[in-house]
């Protein structure tokens, strides 16, 4: 019996470091640019959340299981509450 790794990684692979440099070399060639656009135009209070943004899609195209977990999620079908539903939830409180 194996444990569930703790940050959901099912194989061996370490997490891309959350640098600018790491994530754009993660990244595929047609979405390099836009990565780079977008931090090129963010500001100091938005910088932070572009890096993250993009570095959890980096994680995704990483992950060989990516293609069918970005369909579920544009089809509205993965499992879980969508980021969008659980702020607006707490943004009624």
């Amino acid at each position: 019996m194996s444990a569930a790794p703790l940050h959901g990684h099912h194989d061996d692979q370490q997490p891309i470091p959350r640098t600018q440099d790491t994530v754009a070399a993660a990244l595929p060639p047609a979405q390099r640019m836009e990565f780079y656009r977008e931090m090129g135009e963010a500001d100091d209070s938005t910088i932070g959340g572009v890096l993250r943004r993009w570095w959890l899609r980096a994680q995704l195209y990483r992950d060989p299981e990516g293609d069918r977990i970005h369909a579920a999620i544009q089809d509205g079908t993965a499992p879980g509450t969508p980021a969008s539903a659980l702020l607006r939830r707490l943004g009624a409180r």
